[in-house]
């Protein structure tokens, strides 16, 4: 073993052994910090098997990384011109970005970008721009790290490269003009390892499917061994033009639709489980009301508050799942934290907000929660102080109504040289005709309120069922 590279000791792959480069990032506080938070956000709260981090994920992501782009590289034409070829340097940097993909994370997960932060700032803001952000400061506040990069022989267009695999472009935006400025069009499919925008199969998938499924408990038919094995890269044609893209044996479309089957199950199962979505409602609401009142040293001394630590990385490495205990162990008298400390406490006690019912919708019947009000009517006549929650839920294979495997390319035994889609009844005839469906359900604070919102409820949902039978009838 190389001087320098360290081995972990992983549950799902076994013994991982990183890259001295890979090894000085995770021995940062900005790295470690990632020990403190969730994979699942909540669904430690459901699952008691969900105790995993995103310490842990990130360093798998970085070995699967690394072992594909390795198997991409084994499989590399004989004819191809030297400046196509997969480099040392190219090997490394897409290592270390699947090992920093995730430092952008705020507590609890995704509930902090997709949930807490839009309640608080009117912009757009997205953990992968927060992983960038912190990356940046990592390298900045870390003695000798820079240095290491450099001595490692990553330049600064390799960093930019880096930071370009973290926030990826969609196909649609790269297709006129090639906006990457840290590898080429023909290196494209470089991109497609970490976060793969034009058909969701990226290694962060590959480690997060097998590590939650093996910590929650739930059967994952999928085989990322086999993906890495059968993976190579093929020129294919997008619209008249010849595009390099990372493909696969035409065998391995059963799997992949597995490993598609494996997303649907865990968000049905687990991420949007009933309980999980409103546990994750209430951290959300007790975060938000706290907001002003928990604040975090920044640059210059400057107290941050979460909703603008988010500029200030020196505040934002301090923020963590341990959050709640501060909010907590606060000693505010403040109506809004002394609310906040209410809304932890019930949830810590499991006296939750109560599932009044559930109902299962055609994909894009509601466009949004709002619209979904519309739809429900005087459901919530008795509640207008806020005590009813609707949340409307979205289930699919990734790629909302369409089928994600329509975006990948096969090659065969016979011609490896040539990918081509490949149509799902040639798969099988009993793959899943909708790859999208919606659920809402409707969750009441307050028990006195229950009993008349649930019949409200029930009447919208056999009414709804009935209109259903009519517009089928009708076509």
């Amino acid at each position: 073993m190389e001087k320098d590279r360290k081995v972990f000791n992983d549950p799902i792959h076994g013994n991982i052994e990183l890259h001295p480069l890979c090894v000085r990032i995770v021995d940062t506080p900005q790295f470690q910090r990632l020990r403190f938070i969730k994979q699942l956000g909540g669904a430690y709260f459901v699952y008691p098997g969900a105790a995993h981090n995103r310490f842990e994920h990130s360093i798998g992501v970085c070995h699967l990384a690394g072992r594909l782009v390795r198997a991409l590289k084994e499989k590399e034409f004989e004819d191809l011109e030297e400046k196509f070829k997969i480099t040392p340097a190219d090997i490394l940097c897409v290592e270390v970005a699947g090992l920093c993909h995730d430092l952008g994370h705020g507590p609890f997960s995704h509930l902090f970008d997709k949930t807490i932060i839009p309640k608080l700032r009117k912009e757009k803001w997205e953990h992968e721009n927060g992983s960038v952000d912190m990356f940046r400061y990592m390298l900045k506040v870390n003695d000798g790290l820079q240095e290491e990069f450099e001595k490692q022989g990553i330049t600064s267009k390799d960093r930019t490269f880096i930071e370009e695999l973290i926030v990826t472009l969609k196909p649609e935006e790269l297709r006129k003009e090639w906006k990457y400025k840290g590898r080429p069009k023909e290196k494209g499919f470089l991109y497609e390892i970490v976060s793969n925008k034009r058909n969701g199969i990226d290694v962060d998938k590959w480690d997060y499917f097998a590590r939650d499924c093996h910590m929650l408990g739930i059967g994952n038919n999928f085989n990322h061994n086999r993906c890495i094995a059968f993976a190579r890269v093929i020129d294919v044609d997008v619209d008249g033009e010849r595009e390099r893209q990372i493909c696969y044996r035409n065998k391995e479309a059963a799997n992949l639709y597995d490993m598609f089957h494996t997303r649907y199950l865990l968000h049905n199962r687990a991420y949007q489980h009933k309980t999980n979505n409103i546990i994750e409602y209430m951290i959300s609401e007790a975060l938000v009301l706290a907001n002003d009142f928990i604040t975090f040293p920044g640059q210059n001394g400057k107290q941050r508050k979460m909703s603008e630590a988010i500029d200030d990385m020196e505040a934002y490495s301090l923020l963590n799942d341990g959050v709640i205990y501060n909010i907590l162990g606060s000693r505010s008298s403040d109506s809004n934290m002394i609310k906040s400390k209410n809304i932890l406490l019930r949830v810590l006690r499991r006296d939750l907000y109560k599932l009044v019912g559930e109902k299962r919708f055609a994909h894009n019947t509601f466009k949004d929660e709002t619209d979904v009000k519309k739809d429900i009517g005087n459901v919530t006549s008795d509640t207008e102080d806020g005590n009813t929650i609707i949340d409307l839920v979205n289930l699919n294979y990734g790629k909302k109504d369409m089928n994600p495997i329509d975006f990948v390319n096969f090659y065969s035994k016979e011609e490896p040289d040539k990918a081509e889609p490949r149509h799902k009844e040639d798969v099988s005839l009993l793959l899943p005709k909708d790859f999208a469906e919606q659920l809402v359900r409707v969750y009441c604070k307050d028990p006195k309120f229950y009993t008349s919102v649930k019949e409200r409820f029930d009447n919208w949902s056999k009414n709804t069922l009935k209109r259903a039978k009519k517009q089928k009838m009708s076509k």
